[in-house]
């Protein structure tokens, strides 16, 4: 079994001109080059538009986990960079009801992220969204497009993977669709049981998503985590209050979260209600609860983050591995 491992060798990323010279990321780049067409080709044959996501505006996602967005002077006025372009998918799905966009996002997350091997300031989302779909409808979109990539680049850059040190029998799972699934509930009660203390009410902690991911050959699913736990726009069950209607995609062999996704919120007053229980304002949102108002379609969706997904085909320690112009929390870097 081949396991992620343990971040070796320096911590920080070598000067900028040593890194791009290196060809183990010449290597890594190949493979993003080839992942992209890969779930480019799946997506439009899904029928899906890609759009270009915007870089600023008067709000962004509130984000989670300590990460924030960095302000923006516009003409006078406070916007921010994006952290996610979740609410523009929204409010495009009137005239794109199948949308993506390879989207770049700044979180300026807390600096002792630095070390997880799985965290950077700048990085790139596959981003989806579906009008009219359920989770489950974007779940098969989420497996469909991986198990598609992970095929493409065994298929287009096989020499370049088993240089790196992947097994292709590794890959056997991703590459045939198979994909398990559990509930936040069941997740929690299986780190508890090996003397994890993860939180019920919470999201899945760094060290609990790396001990279930290493205990797994295949990609899962985890579904259904606590109101509370993921913002405002994740749609609440209305069969089970307090219980949200998303999920994680988890690579295996200790590689973590790939996807993030869920069913979302688009009743006006219920977005203005969770906006409120989550501490937000709902008036910053203004242009954005403007559309709710008039409908937003009900949709489901997901981000695939594109370093991480890259971290997984490589094996690579670290995501400043994957990225060409790498950024740590709490560190400044060009």
């Amino acid at each position: 079994m081949d396991h992620a491992p343990q971040p070796a060798g320096p911590v920080l990323p070598p000067p900028l001109g040593e890194h791009l010279r290196s060809p183990q990321l010449r290597a890594a780049m190949l493979v993003q080059q080839e992942a992209l067409q890969a779930a480019r080709d799946y997506l439009r044959e899904e029928g899906f538009t890609e759009l270009l996501p915007p870089l600023v505006g008067p709000v962004t996602d509130p984000g989670g986990r300590g990460a924030k967005a960095l302000d923006v002077d516009y003409y006078g006025r406070p916007y921010k960079l994006m952290t996610s372009a979740i609410l523009y998918k929204q409010a495009s799905l009137h005239g794109f009801p199948k949308l993506f966009y390879i989207a770049p996002n700044v979180r300026v997350e807390p600096e002792e992220t630095a070390t997880t091997g799985r965290h950077l300031v700048e990085f790139h989302q596959i981003d989806v969204e579906i009008a009219g779909a359920r989770r489950e409808d974007a779940q098969e979109v989420a497996a469909g497009l991986l198990t598609r990539v992970a095929e493409h680049v065994w298929t287009a850059v096989p020499g370049i993977l088993t240089g790196l040190g992947r097994l292709e029998a590794d890959f056997a799972d991703v590459r045939s669709g198979k994909y398990d699934v559990c509930t936040h509930q069941e997740a929690v009660a299986r780190l508890l049981a090996v003397g994890h203390p993860q939180s019920p009410d919470s999201e899945i902690d760094w060290t609990g998503e790396r001990l279930l991911s290493l205990e797994s050959d295949r990609p899962f699913f985890v579904n259904d985590y606590p109101k509370g736990s993921r913002g405002f726009y994740d749609r609440e069950d209305p069969d089970r209050p307090g219980v949200l209607r998303n999920f994680d995609l988890i690579a295996p062999h200790g590689y973590g979260e790939l996807v993030s996704g869920s069913e979302r919120e688009s009743d006006y007053a219920t977005i203005v209600t969770r906006m409120r229980e989550s501490g937000e304002n709902p008036a910053k949102y203004a242009w954005y609860l403007k559309e709710a108002r008039e409908g937003i379609p009900a949709s489901a969706g997901f981000g695939m983050g594109l370093q991480r997904l890259v971290r997984f085909l490589t094996g690579l320690d670290s995501l400043w591995q994957v990225s060409a112009y790498p950024k740590l929390p709490g560190v400044v870097a060009p």
